[in-house]
């Protein structure tokens, strides 16, 4: 089956209906210019097609997929993805946790410059980026984990002692994403996940370690800090840890016109074990963000997943797969496969137990990787 021919077919279809972007429709999107720097043409044409994607399938993504893999690092062209299926994914993840110093590198040791150039190359191939920010806790000057104060996020709105430390932080993210640039001068839109899986207590601005209107607020200032540094290639997602839908997923929600696209980190832990507890949790809450997404007309995905070492022969197809399938999910990110800890990675490499199921998966219709999907800027 071509499942590029059927897709493309689907994009154009739904682009009639879902009609222009606000670059072609000012006076619907006067009040949003006001405020905000009218986004790329590149980036509206990513969110429609985002939209229109999951019709017929769901984009398969990988975090740090060219960067690294299992045994080796930095090897031009190379992912261990390509290297079990002959393709690449249709999403790439990277993170941008040490950009807020003026690092060189990453949080996981990359150059950025390296990082910067493997997102142009993703672009260029039509595929899609989202970034994560694993920022350093600005009170104790230590990282994301460090959860020993519960005023960090306090600390960092205005008026506050780390308010301006935490201002040159945004300047430098800002200015990252600013230099996403192709040689032609066009911005490489990116899907922002900031502050996620905020449900948990893990990170510095987790739910017991702020309060709610503190959590808002911090979105809010990220947001409103990009719009005036003139970062208009970004889309927003919001992507909470798998704690509940309903309240709990809303709680902290910033509201419609911050977010562009509801998201959903949930792991299948415990050594694959649990199989019937991860599909019934995340069964019920992208039942739920079906729904949320229709209302709001939001798209969704599932922002992170997967299986640490994948221990499951058939867990792609047998697993994953069935779940999937049933929702109007856009894509699905797995985890990175780090070089420096061999049981830590979440997608299979060549050899590994269930590369043979993950091709089955590969060529199943509704698994988009990157030979599969149109140029989403198109």
């Amino acid at each position: 089956m071509n499942k590029r021919k059927i897709l493309t077919g689907s994009l154009l279809s739904i682009l009639l209906f879902t009609g222009s972007s606000c670059a072609e429709k000012k006076s619907s999107c006067e009040g949003e210019e006001m405020s905000r720097p009218q986004r790329t043409a590149e980036t509206e044409k990513l969110l429609y097609n985002v939209k229109a994607i999951a019709v017929d399938g769901f984009m398969f993504g990988h975090q740090d997929d060219p960067l690294y893999g299992v045994t080796w690092e930095g090897d031009s062209g190379r992912s261990d993805v390509r290297s079990v299926t002959g393709d690449y994914p249709a999403v790439m993840g990277f993170d941008i946790g040490k950009i807020e110093h003026g690092s060189e590198k990453n949080i996981d040791n990359v150059s950025f410059a390296i990082i910067r150039e493997e997102m142009i190359r993703h672009y260029e191939r039509g595929g899609m980026i989202t970034v994560s920010w694993h920022v350093d806790n600005p009170l104790t000057g230590s990282n994301s984990w460090d959860v020993s104060h519960n005023d960090v996020v306090q600390s960092v709105l205005p008026g506050e002692e780390k308010h301006e430390l935490f201002i040159g932080w945004l300047e430098k993210a800002a200015a990252f994403f600013n230099s996403l640039t192709t040689d032609d001068g066009t911005k490489i839109p990116v899907l922002f996940r900031p502050w996620h899986e905020h449900t948990g207590s893990w990170f510095w601005w987790g739910k017991d370690l702020c309060s709610v209107e503190e959590y808002t607020a911090l979105w809010e200032m990220t947001r409103s800090h990009f719009d005036r540094a003139g970062v208009d290639n970004l889309l927003y997602a919001y992507s909470p840890d798998l704690q509940g839908p309903g309240e709990i997923y809303l709680e902290r929600y910033p509201g419609d016109d911050y977010v562009d696209l509801l998201g959903l980190d949930g792991y299948h832990r415990n050594n694959g074990k649990g199989i019937e507890a991860y599909q019934s949790s995340l069964d019920t809450i992208l039942s739920f963000l079906t729904e949320e997404g229709a209302k709001r007309n939001k798209p969704i995905a599932l922002t992170e997943t997967g299986l640490e070492a994948i221990p499951i022969a058939d867990w792609w197809t047998g697993v994953l797969l069935p779940l999937l399938e049933r929702y109007p999910v856009s894509y699905v990110l797995v985890w990175r496969n780090a070089r420096e800890r061999p049981d830590h990675y979440y997608a299979p490499y060549p050899g590994q137990l269930s590369a043979d199921d993950f091709v089955t998966f590969y060529e199943h219709p509704k698994t988009l990787f990157s030979k599969d999907i149109p140029n989403l800027y198109q």
